[in-house]
């Protein structure tokens, strides 16, 4: 087995000024990091053609990108659609679906270009007016997106000219812009939305018609598959707008849970791509034809609390459990040093990381002591639900005998994956544990998903956590024009989020990828993207 290591990505080129201007590149340059960085090691003659088979370990939830917020669906969709902006390999703004933006003096109006020529899968057309048809979309009540928060804030949308579309919004926000590279800013075709709406009027749920008929402007469009019951194939769009298709012919996605099951389709090359973690390094470096690919993410992994449910309510409960864990035992031991220690919800990289935060330090005295003056001196009995990631329940299983030394004895419960977003998202959890990456490259969606009143739920405020002071500061910090002042809000947050603990930050994750060495071009992004447009075979 051989590893790649794709660059780590401390410093982010990202500039949150109103002069932000629109990069000159379309986002059609060589495709990133790939052979080397982010592909196999095999070299020879490129292959036009081919399936790709990409294996991930939980079934995706939707094909609507205005739906759902898991990111197994995310690798799926990725391939679907495109957004307004994207970001790069190295977390760079570029163009896509627009050709430049601007905005006003005030920070309040921002407006969009838009690329002329582009059709969607269905053959819809691409304009200001399916641009205004999808945001007013996932802000609609009556659809319920899970995404909705990220284009708050709009007083009016105005289609300026076929191609021409501004954003008023009711105060400055700085973040705003960085959500047109967020998934959740896919476009999807305006007749398939229509349909959609006509198909809740006739007693369906919404995303119904968009998961049966998905159809967006990007690289590859559905060919056949289920969700939840079949293997998902997409071909490659021949008619994509930059002139430049796909090289396979198509991809396929599936679903196989078991992490060794994974590991033997990537042995036998029925699967070229597949998702794997630490514990599978083992098996994979017996496999001859094969390497890991290691990619620096600007995620991070976590274990939360439900703070509406005694005993979590208590400050010093929850500060107890942070301080009876120990993240050197965590990167060490179960992540064979795949990750680094968090010091705060914000990863290196993002925009408002600040590097001076201070995590609570592992102390089992200090930890008796908060317990006993919560009045838990002789401990409790509680339970953390996980999924079925190996990773996650080894952390689970790490929390069991690290908590039984304050007396806290934890009953692991491992969920389906789609039930466990369910669950959690309506607090029925008393502890639990996710990821949470920085999509949009911001401390805003960092933060305010994570830990704002607002966000109770499926928003991603899944601790049910309320802070008023918190809420007050993350309001101010995303409307703030002057960039050090912004930095200075952001860090008075992850000071409260770090006292508070609501939510525990362990890690920040490295994605860790199986490849045949034939397969070349795949890039996987710090926000866990997978590019496969670039993708193909050697021989």
């Amino acid at each position: 087995m051989k590893r790649n290591k794709a660059p780590f990505y401390a410093v982010l080129a990202l500039t949150t000024t109103l002069g932000l201007a629109a990069c000159a590149d379309d986002g059609q340059g060589d495709g990133g990091s790939s052979n080397g960085d982010n592909g196999g090691d095999a070299t020879g003659e490129a292959v036009e053609g081919g399936d790709l088979v990409l294996s991930d370990q939980s079934d995706i939830v939707g094909l609507d990108p205005h739906q759902v917020n898991d990111v197994p669906s995310g690798h799926v969709q990725d391939q679907v659609y495109e957004g307004l902006l994207t970001f790069d390999e190295n977390m760079d703004l570029q163009n896509v679906l627009a050709e430049d933006h601007s905005w006003n003096d005030e920070g309040t109006v921002l407006t969009f270009q838009l690329r002329e020529g582009v059709t969607f899968h269905d053959g819809a057309e691409f304009n200001a007016d399916a641009v205004k048809a999808n945001i007013e979309r996932i802000t609609d009540e009556e659809i319920g997106s899970q995404r909705a928060f990220l284009f708050d804030g709009i007083e009016e949308i105005n289609v300026l000219g076929d191609y021409e579309i501004e954003f008023v919004l009711e105060e400055p926000d700085v973040a705003f812009l960085f959500s047109f590279a967020h998934s959740g800013g896919f476009m999807i075709s305006p007749d398939v939305i229509e349909a959609d709406y006509e198909a809740m009027e006739g007693g369906e749920q919404p995303f119904t018609a968009v998961n049966a008929n998905p159809a967006g402007t990007g690289y590859f469009k559905y060919q056949s598959g289920t969700i939840g019951s079949s293997d998902l194939v997409f071909e490659r769009n021949d008619d994509h707008w930059s002139g430049e298709p796909a090289i396979l012919d198509t991809v396929t996605f599936k679903t196989i849970p078991d992490a060794s099951a994974r590991l033997a389709e990537l042995t036998t090359g029925d699967s070229h791509f597949i998702v794997t973690d630490v514990a599978g390094l083992p098996q994979l470096e017996g496999i001859g034809d094969a390497n890991l690919n290691v990619t620096d993410s600007i995620s991070g992994t976590y274990f939360g609390f439900n703070t509406e449910v005694e005993p979590f309510d208590d400050v010093r409960v929850r500060q107890a459990i942070a301080m009876a864990v120990d993240k050197d035992v965590v990167i060490d031991s179960l992540l064979d040093g795949y990750g680094f220690p968090a010091n705060s919800p914000v990863a290196p990289g993002v925009v408002g990381h600040d590097d001076n935060a201070e995590a609570l330090p592992f102390d089992i005295e200090a930890a008796k002591e908060l317990l006993a003056e919560a009045g838990y001196e002789d401990g409790f009995s509680t339970s953390i639900m996980t999924n079925d990631s190996p990773v996650r329940i080894q952390l689970a299983e790490y929390m069991q005998s690290a908590l039984a030394e304050i007396n806290i004895e934890l009953e692991v419960q491992q969920v389906e994956w789609a039930t466990y977003l369910d669950d959690t998202a309506n607090g029925k959890h008393e502890m639990f544990i996710l990821g949470w990456s920085s999509a949009t490259g911001d401390a805003d969606y960092a933060l305010a998903p994570l830990y704002h009143t607002d966000n109770h739920g499926s928003a991603g405020n899944r601790a049910f956590y309320s802070n008023s002071e918190l809420d007050a500061i993350l309001d101010e910090a995303v409307k703030e024009l002057d960039e050090s002042a912004r930095m200075d809000f952001y860090a008075e947050a992850q000071e409260i989020a770090n006292e508070e603990v609501p939510l525990v930050f362990t890690h920040y994750t490295q994605y860790l990828h199986g490849i045949r060495d034939e397969v070349q071009g795949i890039v996987v992004t710090p926000t866990d993207n997978w590019k496969l447009e670039k993708a193909h075979f050697v021989e």
